[in-house]
């Protein structure tokens, strides 16, 4: 199991990010709240299509903020890219889901990902 661990300002606020990488899937944390918030689920899903797609599930939290499934739905996509079948569980727990907060954490989040076996 890898861990990856970061603290960078985003948008101003203090934002902490970990990293965990099992054998099936990653879990990624990144809270400006100090707490767990909103828990996402997202993976690709094999079929027959030459495009792929992708579910992602609130688990718990806030289900009517796009902008959160977006944000799980451009990691999973970066981590299937990068040629891994794993699963990702993201938990969230910002200070606002404003585009400009979750673009930062995406790019952390992928900055670090390289780094993860």
């Amino acid at each position: 199991m890898g861990l990856q661990s970061i603290r960078r300002p985003v948008l101003g606020n203090k934002t902490d990010i970990i990293i965990s990488s099992y054998e099936d899937h990653f879990l990624v944390m990144a809270t400006q709240i100090g707490s767990m918030g909103t828990i996402l689920h997202a993976r690709k899903e094999e079929g027959v299509s030459v495009d792929p797609t992708f579910t992602v599930n609130v688990v718990f939290g806030k289900r009517d903020e796009p902008m959160l499934v977006a944000c799980a739905r451009q990691l999973i996509q970066h981590i299937s890219n990068s040629g891994s079948s794993k699963a990702l569980v993201l938990s969230l727990g910002l200070r606002d889901h404003s585009t400009g907060t979750l673009k930062g954490i995406v790019s952390a989040v992928i900055e670090k990902l390289a780094e993860v076996p």
